[in-house]
């Protein structure tokens, strides 16, 4: 995420690192770089500007203790200034705690509405929410059909009225089916549009006074730059949306987006959208987002996503079964499965502090992740829970059957086997008190 953004600022702020102290001079030489950094990034350039002339004269006021390094004082300025550029805080997103919430998705075509219409359901869901789809997107071929299969994916009825050309009737009905139905929460996606186009524009305004938003969110495409927040200006003075959601972040995007549509809109941006799975949704923070542009990672970020995957049942159980030094492929298997849920492996390895730009040209593939899978799969229960029964004759019949080679058998066997001598170093060295001070509670 950001990661070419991230490794220029890197670069800028070490010409200031090995200076002994903050002088105008090293100031401004360190600042004209990032300038062209935030420009290169496509950051709008009065954002840019502002943003610089702040963090100089919160630089040149400010004493340099002895105790704190010129490098250390302009990165935690320039992440303050960061943080308060994207919100300051967390803007929660508005649930009506009796009644029905309406949430309305609007922005450009091929912004992934439909796709994070599918997301919020599922995250909303998590929340104890009742969730209707709405299919308002009446002119995109297969839009509709597109909602529905995303719907069943994740449990969630999908509203839609056949042959019908009116999507202000069917957001108006889809609100009326939901009161009927006792379903809470009711989120339309309505088709992308652009802001030259008048007709749109007016159906897209009569759609909203017809239900009358909770939250209407304005989905961007990150990736466009510029150009999304130059869109996301001029829907704001016709529609007047109450957040951000930019999606694709994880793209080959350059960050300009993210850190110049809250000062140019002035609403807050709500979520972040990354990648194609239907729980690769997150809330946005400013200030986590501050600390991944700077390369210092997302600590908090990972563990609400561990939290949010790991049963405490399951833990208490796995310690358990790791202090008898039972642990085994099952509960392997059990494990690659909850890190799948929580994303990619490169995005997880991004939120720990400086492993992010450690690992940028570094070949991580997760279909190492569906190779073990397969080949555990391919085991039987005997074998799962007692591998030293895995002969020869076994490991060529779980290679074939998983369609993997016998050294990739023969590797996972192995690789497991000194993850067991591990546990077993880690519980003699009083590992199970350690462990009950890191469980997730």
């Amino acid at each position: 995420m950001l990661e070419d953004l991230t490794l220029k600022l890197d670069k800028a702020l070490k010409k200031i690192t090995g200076q002994g102290r903050l002088t105008e001079d090293n100031i401004s030489d360190t600042l004209r770089e990032i300038r062209r950094v935030l420009l290169d990034a496509d950051v709008n350039y009065k954002v840019a500007k502002k943003f610089i002339d702040d963090v100089k004269v919160k630089a040149l006021g400010q004493e340099v203790l002895a105790s704190v390094k010129p490098g250390q004082l302009i990165t935690k300025i320039i992440y303050d200034e960061l943080t308060l550029l994207m919100g300051g805080s967390n803007a929660e997103l508005s649930l009506n705690p009796s009644g029905p919430t309406v949430i309305l998705i609007v922005g450009l075509q091929g912004s992934g509405k439909t796709t994070f219409s599918a997301k919020l359901a599922k995250y909303l869901s998590g929340k104890k929410r009742n969730v209707l789809l709405t299919a308002a997107d009446i002119y995109r071929p297969a839009a509709i059909d597109q909602l529905k299969t995303l719907g069943k994916q994740i449990n969630t009825p999908v509203f839609s009225i056949d042959g019908s050309m009116d999507a202000v009737n069917i957001s108006k009905e889809s609100v009326k089916y939901a009161k009927e139905n006792g379903l809470n929460t009711i989120i339309i996606d309505t088709a992308g549009r652009l802001h030259v186009d008048d007709d749109l524009m007016q159906e897209i305004k009569s759609i909203k006074s017809s239900v009358n938003p909770t939250e209407t969110l304005f989905v961007v495409d990150s990736m466009t730059g510029q150009d999304a927040v130059n869109s996301a200006k001029a829907f704001h003075d016709s529609v007047d949306f109450d957040g951000v959601v930019l999606t694709k972040l994880d793209g080959d995007t350059r960050g300009g987006c993210a850190l110049s549509i809250k000062a140019v809109v002035n609403e807050p941006i709500k979520f972040i959208s990354l990648g194609e799975k239907l729980d690769s949704i997150e809330l946005f923070h400013p200030d986590r987002m501050a600390s991944r542009i700077l390369g210092k990672g997302d600590v908090i970020s990972l563990v609400e996503k561990a939290q949010s995957q790991f049963d405490l049942k399951e833990s208490e159980d796995l310690e358990k079964k790791l202090m008898e030094n039972k642990f085994d492929f099952d509960d392997f298997l059990k494990q690659i499965k909850t890190i799948k849920k929580m994303g990619s492996i490169k995005s997880l390895l991004d939120m720990i502090p400086g492993v992010g730009t450690q690992l940028k040209n570094a070949d991580i593939d997760d279909k190492q992740l569906v190779r073990v899978e397969a080949i555990i799969q391919s085991m039987t229960l005997q074998e799962r829970r007692n591998p030293k029964v895995l002969n020869g004759s076994r490991r060529k019949r779980i290679a074939k059957g998983s369609g993997n080679t016998i050294q990739d058998v023969n590797r996972l066997i192995k690789q497991f086997g000194e993850m067991q001598k591990m546990i077993q170093m880690f519980k003699s060295k009083g590992g199970k008190k350690m462990m009950k001070n890191f469980r997730f509670n």
